[in-house]
This record gives structure tokens, C-alpha cells and sequence, in this order.
């Protein structure tokens, strides 16, 4: 199936489950390929908190049991994965999921609510200074400055940020992250 015919929907339901976001992870941050018994592994060591050395055969096989069953086969209904004895692979169409994977941390406001508010609070410096609010020994151009360091700054910080939230980039997923 061509990725580019699923819906907005299709595509959030697909990521939707833990376990097929966790074996997107572990390909993409795996170049793309690897083993369906290390994915089962590495995720039953996530699920049960613990180190890939410690996880049981039986954690390894119900994380296993449940991959191959259901999970592979409707990312590769999906397009995003083929799947040939054991080892799944990446197809190109699993790099247009990524846009969907825009995770927003409980401690935090998210990126559009953060810019509107740094852009209210430049409008609103502007305003003052326009209407001389502050001393006239600080140049207007310094006001300018300042606004133009704070929304590079923020942006900087955002594009680090978003790469931090990517499946693939980390050793564990985002959520899984302290």
C-alpha cells in the first residue's frame, strides 16, 4: 500500500500503539533494519523497566508473539516496513510519519502557544518603547536586538528540542526519556 493514500487518521491510529512506535524506534535509530527477536527484546526490556540481560524468555516471547502477529503486519499493510524471516526493514514511507510524532511533555506548553506568547510579549516591548515608557538612553535598536536574540534563541532550542522527540533519535523513545 502507498503510504502517501493513508489518512491523518490511518497514521495516527498506526502510531497510536506503543509497540509499533517502539519498533519504528529501534529502526530508525537502527538505520533501518534489524532483527525482530533484538526489537522484541529491547522493547520487553522497556515494558518491564529493566535491562536487556534481565528480561525473561517469557517477556521476550509475549512482546515477540504480539510484534509478529499484530503489529508487523499492519505497519506493513501500512507501507512503512517489509518483513522478510525475522528481519524488518524501513521503506521510504516511514520517514512521513515523523511530522505526527510531535510529542509535548506534561511539564511543557506546546511550540505554537510558546511563539504566539514570545510574539505578544515583543509586540508589547515594541509598544513601549514607542511610546517612551523606557529611558530614551537605551537605543530603539537595542529593543530590536533583543527581541531578534530571544526568537533565535527560542528557535534554536526548538529545533534541538524536536530532535530529541523523533522516534529513532535517543537510545529509547521519548517516553521512556527522563
Amino acid at each position: 500500500m502507498d503510504n502517501s493514500s493513508l489518512s491523518s487518521d490511518e497514521i495516527h491510529d498506526l502510531l497510536s500503539n506503543p509497540r509499533r512506535r517502539h519498533t519504528l524506534h529501534i529502526l530508525k535509530r537502527d538505520d533501518g533494519t534489524a532483527e525482530l527477536s533484538s526489537i522484541a527484546e529491547q522493547v520487553a526490556a522497556w515494558e518491564n523497566e529493566k535491562s536487556r540481560s534481565k528480561v525473561t524468555s517469557q517477556e521476550r516471547h509475549l512482546v515477540y508473539t504480539s510484534i509478529q502477529q499484530n503489529h508487523i503486519p499492519r505497519l506493513e499493510r501500512a507501507g512503512v516496513i517489509s518483513h522478510d524471516r525475522g528481519e524488518l526493514e524501513l521503506t521510504n514511507e516511514a520517514e512521513e510519519l515523523d511530522v505526527y510524532m510531535d510529542i509535548v511533555s506534561g511539564d511543557s506548553i506546546p511550540w505554537g502557544e510558546y511563539y504566539l506568547g514570545l510574539s505578544a510579549f515583543s509586540l508589547a516591548l515594541v509598544a513601549a518603547v514607542w511610546v517612551g515608557i523606557f529611558p530614551a538612553s537605551v537605543p530603539e535598536l537595542a529593543w530590536a536586538a533583543l527581541i531578534g536574540v530571544l526568537f533565535t534563541g527560542s528557535a534554536a532550542y526548538h529545533v534541538y528540542e524536536s530532535r530529541e522527540t523523533v522516534l529513532g533519535s535517543g537510545d529509547a523513545p521519548p517516553e521512556f526519556r527522563s
